[in-house]
């Protein structure tokens, strides 16, 4: 009898189960790690020469478009000699991502980091070679042609193409595939608005759907090593420099808090303004890879009502911070700006959402600002930025910590923390959904939002086993065995079978017996005798009810003798309803509701 126990450090690749430490601590990441963080520094690389090209790109496709010539100069779209004719500009930029979807990949379709979340949770983290060339390539186009996109969600579906590609030429599981996948996306976002800190948060909040060091550590390490290269490529300094400050009082924290709640409503109007867009397009009898021309259009007569609407927007950013913006030039912003912005991601044309929801809650934020306490020019449209971008994306802390590394400004974190927090219960009570979640769940996959600890992983199997053991001896007949099962005397469907040592021999159940008692010559043998050369699947008492749980569902067992690790006696049973009660403890612990302090009189 061999006893199956996967007791040895690691994990059994071809069982598919966790192996059992020999001893247990706070992580169970080994030093295949350091090979994740070595490549995580060619992946940090690799992101930033991504972003790199991408904007390159970008500003080659402004030229050829908007002025007909073959030129990297950084161009305002406004300046254009085209005149009314811009109109048409979208029409083919939308037209042209249309094509390169039905033909090359339907990936490069929307903003990247739906696609990114899905390839992790469904796609074993594999992206197609192809998304890591179209999806830029793509993305250049329609920015380029005046889309009013970002360039942050293509970089870091891009970057996590990339990381994706190099775990696939490498002997790496899943896992390991995703913490370069997110490593890669980190580190493109973290070239294009060098804001490392914010990019690991991203990767938490939004991305790893896990906390463990082995995703972790090598997502630092490619946003580090992307900040650090960045400067030798793009601009170090922070992307829009504020210099303002704030006085804490209560006063202003009604005033950040009534921010952050303007910003969660304007999130949940935008995430509804987006998918009533792509539902709209979804009736239309027109195949999908039309629908980004009409996106086009809307773009084209956007363009005409208000120019600054258009493109990436930066500099629609630095005047919202500067404060130097009319009321009519902000609210003309905001209406156009989120109308063909919502139209064009519903059509399935191709750009990130970061940017966006930083110019239209910075717009919605110096509006407020109009009512609110006196502040520096641009701090609340600053506030607005963080909260309208944690709200819409749920991700609160990332929406924090972004702020304050594009404007280098950390005075402002208390403040951002505040609109971001609030925004983001907002969004949390009044949204079933986040932008980002809704599109994968329009696929047919649902998404958490909310992580915590395996309470497998936080019990012991000697808290849940029963002590007391219906046993059967290993010198019972099969004969006896066979007319016990077939009598009213058993109560399970197997038993452990137990030597006069008190060591288990193995297991028996009814199948068993049936199938015994059609083969001859099984009458004299015993039950030790018939289950001695079968492999036991077994368990200790001192290990952890999340590696037992493997090994049943492996084996297809729903009942599995603990043994003493001394001398491989019995002294104990889990059966499935046992793991069961480990779910039921965690549920009580959730919702059921007691007074534990009693005030006097009450």
């Amino acid at each position: 009898m061999t006893i199956s126990t996967l007791d040895a450090p690691g994990h059994d690749a071809e069982a598919g189960t966790r192996k059992l430490p020999l001893r247990l601590g706070d992580f169970t990441t080994d030093r295949r790690v350091l090979l994740l963080m070595a490549l995580a520094t060619l992946v940090g690389t690799a992101g930033v020469g991504a972003a790199w090209v991408l904007l390159r790109l970008i500003g080659l496709c402004t030229n050829l478009f908007y002025y007909g010539r073959l030129s990297l100069e950084n161009l305002p779209i406004s300046g254009s000699p085209l005149g009314w004719m811009t109109i048409f500009v979208p029409v083919v930029g939308c037209l042209i991502i249309g094509l390169m979807a039905r033909y090359g990949s339907e990936k490069i379709r929307g903003h990247g980091i739906p696609e990114a979340m899905e390839a992790i949770l469904i796609g074993k983290s594999r992206i197609n070679p192809k998304v890591a060339v179209l999806k830029p390539l793509s993305s250049a186009i329609s920015i380029g042609s005046g889309g009013p996109f970002g360039a942050e969600g293509p970089i870091i579906m891009t970057g996590g193409a990339i990381g994706s590609l190099i775990a696939q030429m490498i002997h790496l599981s899943a896992n390991e595939r995703k913490a370069l996948l997110v490593a890669g996306a980190a580190a493109g976002m973290t070239a294009i608005f060098g804001t490392p800190i914010a990019a690991v948060l991203l990767a938490i909040e939004l991305l790893l759907f896990e906390w463990k060091p082995r995703s972790f550590l090598p997502v630092v390490v490619a946003a580090a090593v992307a900040a650090a290269e960045r400067g030798l490529l793009l601009d170090p300094v922070p992307l829009f420099a504020f210099t303002g400050s704030v006085t804490v009082s209560p006063t202003g924290l009604a005033g950040w808090s009534a921010v952050g709640l303007a910003a969660g409503l304007g999130s949940g109007l935008l995430t509804a303004m987006v998918y009533a867009s792509e539902d709209f397009f979804h009736k239309l009898p027109l195949h999908w890879m039309w629908w980004p021309l009409f996106g086009g259009l809307a773009i084209g007569l956007g363009g005409l009502v208000d120019p600054a609407a258009l493109g990436v927007g930066y500099d629609n950013i630095r005047h919202l911070l500067a404060g130097d913006m009319t009321v009519r030039a902000i609210v003309l912003l905001l209406v156009v700006k989120a109308l063909i912005w919502s139209i064009s991601l519903g059509s399935g044309t191709s750009g990130g959402v970061l940017a966006p929801l930083l110019i239209l809650g910075g717009a919605l934020g110096a509006l407020a600002g109009l009512v609110l306490p006196h502040a520096d020019p641009g701090f609340w449209a600053l506030l607005g930025m963080a909260a309208t971008m944690g709200g819409t994306m749920r991700a609160p802390l990332t929406a924090t910590l972004f702020a304050v590394e594009l404007t280098g400004n950390l005075g402002m974190a208390l403040p951002l923390l505040t609109a971001c927090g609030v925004a983001y219960a907002t969004t949390v009570l009044t949204m079933k959904r986040s932008i980002l979640t809704e599109k994968i769940a329009r696929r047919g996959h649902h998404i958490t939002g909310e992580y915590h600890t395996d309470p497998f992983d936080l019990t012991r199997v000697g808290d849940i086993m029963v002590r007391t053991v219906d046993t059967l001896p290993a010198s019972m007949p099969v004969v006896e065995a066979a007319v016990f099962f077939s009598s009213g005397e058993h109560r399970h469907k197997s038993y452990p079978v137990v030597g006069e040592d008190g060591r288990v021999a193995g297991m028996v159940t009814s199948a068993d017996m049936l199938d015994w008692s059609i083969h001859d010559g099984e009458e004299e043998a015993t039950l030790g005798d018939m289950v001695e050369e079968r492999d036991l699947v077994a368990g200790y008492s001192d290990e952890l009810v999340g590696a037992l749980a493997d090994r049943m569902a492996l084996a297809d067992t729903g009942r599995v003798p603990i043994l003493d690790r001394a001398g491989g006696r019995l002294v104990g049973l889990v059966a499935r309803k046992d793991l069961l009660k480990v779910r039921t403890r965690r549920s009580s612990e959730e919702f059921e509701r007691s007074r534990l302090i009693k005030l006097r009189g009450s």
